[in-house]
């Protein structure tokens, strides 16, 4: 699986970072998974390979503006593109309001299949390369959190049960690992789907949307080999905002993918406030964000930029890809 990172900043763009869209991509095929749509999302996509047409769900998170502001100009390309597969929509009730009058007041018109989903703690999305649940979180208005599982997963063969039974390794062992029936030398006769298996476990990760409280994706994380979440603040800079904003600071979520012994933590949604690179005195950095949190939590710790690119290999381990 690979994420990538479209968009990293909170509230506003800078000339470093654009606002909230995440691509996450199975191991296997081209479709991929758009998480929120910030203004220009578009525009990010053309320096990257991941084609729209390939895009099988886009889930918004809540209605703020730069978590979807982005939609109805991708939604648009996709048509002007010649899109013509189905594409679902996963959001609050507001999003589709808002989309919906765009397309009234704007003349947008999508001929191909668009499916609203209207997100709730019970939704149990299955698209052929994920299985989507949803968590509800803390936010000013209703946000979501999204879990994403993969569900092709390689079949592998139990090849230790097959020589414990005296089946040794031939071009046989080919034939089970498709399913097949076989008849053996001694004319026993082997059933494939009997000794079949997955590859690996199956790959999931949680990607929330804004929210002042992580502990709200505790049994969302079960399991899973990465949290991406919110970062807004350093937690100094957090009780100077005060609680209104409702935004995590990297103290309280490093803590919280730590209580959970979390393999891997991406912070992302930066403040403009926050440089990459601190070029005068006293000018807040990156750096405050990723010491916080690294005071709090000693598993893989990453803090995305714009077109930073992760991979969840077979064995669980998160990694960023080199361009």
């Amino acid at each position: 699986m690979n994420l990538i990172f479209l968009g990293t900043s909170s509230g506003a763009p800078t000339r470093q970072r654009n606002v909230s869209a995440l691509a996450i991509q199975p191991e296997r095929g081209r479709g991929w998974v758009l998480v929120d749509c910030g203004e220009a999302t578009q525009h990010q996509l053309l320096r990257t390979r991941l084609s729209p047409l390939k895009l099988k769900a886009i889930l918004i998170t809540h209605i703020h503006g730069d978590h979807c502001y982005g939609l109805p100009g991708l939604l648009a390309s996709c048509q002007l593109n010649g899109r013509t597969e189905p594409l679902a929509l996963v959001g609050p009730a507001a999003v589709w309001s808002y989309l919906q009058s765009v397309i009234e007041h704007t003349e947008l018109r999508i001929e191909y299949p668009l499916e609203f989903v209207e997100v709730s703690e019970g939704l149990a999305l299955e698209l052929d390369e994920f299985g989507v649940t949803a968590t509800q979180l803390s936010h000013r208005v209703e946000c979501w959190g999204y879990r994403l599982e993969e569900r092709q997963i390689p079949q592998g063969l139990d090849t230790t049960r097959l020589q414990s039974e005296g089946v040794l390794p031939s071009p046989l062992y080919g034939q089970l690992q498709k399913g097949e029936q076989v008849v053996l030398p001694d004319g026993r006769e082997l059933n494939g789907a009997d000794y079949c298996l997955p590859a690996h476990a199956p790959r999931a990760l949680v990607v929330g949307g804004d929210n002042d409280q992580p502990e709200l994706l505790t049994a969302a994380c079960k399991g899973t080999q990465v949290l991406v979440h919110e970062a807004t603040y350093t937690e100094s800079v957090l009780q100077k905002v005060g609680p209104e904003p409702q935004h995590s600071s990297a103290l309280r979520v490093a803590k919280f993918a730590q209580s959970q012994q979390l393999p891997a933590l991406i912070l992302t949604h930066f403040s403009p406030r926050y440089r990459k690179v601190q070029r005068r005195k006293g000018e807040a950095s990156l750096d405050e964000i990723r010491d916080e949190a690294l005071s709090q939590y000693d598993g893989d710790l990453f803090l995305a930029d714009d077109f930073d690119s992760f991979s969840i290999s077979r064995d669980g381990r998160v990694q960023r890809i080199d361009a």
